[in-house]
């Protein structure tokens, strides 16, 4: 846990009052209560993570639950109405803007994205349903994503629609372009 820690903290820039950086807190320590093996012991960390998690919630806008996998360095720019679910999986280097939705397409279907590696989310963004999203992709801010994206794509529009690129650098470019 302390050794993620160290590596969010450096992914914020050692900037205490980011409330991605504490959103991520809470978060690191909801996974790691999980491996206490006496549920005795566990249960007061539990309550204390779910108060923390209320308070960042409610401080920075931010839903993440601990059930949540993350891969390294996740950054969480301007948190305000973002909300992960529980079944989302998220690989690294992720950039998730302010009002991104992840989760599920129909309530009570199991079915959460997957998220690629280096994957950049604009503000707005929805990503919903039992989709993968590929490694150096963009998804263009207020995109509603309901397909596979595949990797070094660009995902825009209501709904997404894709389009691929052959060369990094042109990705990277046009990626900035559609933010």
């Amino acid at each position: 846990m302390f050794n993620r820690l160290r590596e969010d903290w450096r992914t914020y820039e050692g900037n205490p009052l980011s409330p991605g950086l504490w959103v991520m807190v809470v978060y690191r320590f909801g996974r790691w209560r999980y491996g206490i093996p006496w549920r005795l012991v566990r249960m007061p960390f539990s309550l204390a993570y779910k108060l923390a998690l209320a308070f960042v919630s409610a401080a920075s806008g931010a839903e993440l639950p601990c059930e949540v996998e993350i891969g390294r360095r996740l950054r969480i720019d301007h948190s305000r109405g973002l909300v992960v679910s529980g079944d989302a999986r998220l690989g690294d280097d992720v950039i998730l803007r302010n009002g991104v939705t992840i989760g599920l397409r129909r309530t009570g279907r199991r079915g959460a994205p997957v998220i690629g590696d280096r994957v950049d989310i604009g503000a707005g963004a929805k990503i919903l349903g039992s989709i993968r999203i590929g490694n150096d992709s963009c998804i263009g801010a207020n995109a509603v994503v309901l397909t596979d994206v595949p990797p070094y794509s660009i995902a825009a529009g209501v709904p997404a629609t894709v389009r691929s690129r052959t060369s990094r650098e042109q990705w990277s470019e046009e990626c900035i372009n559609v933010r």
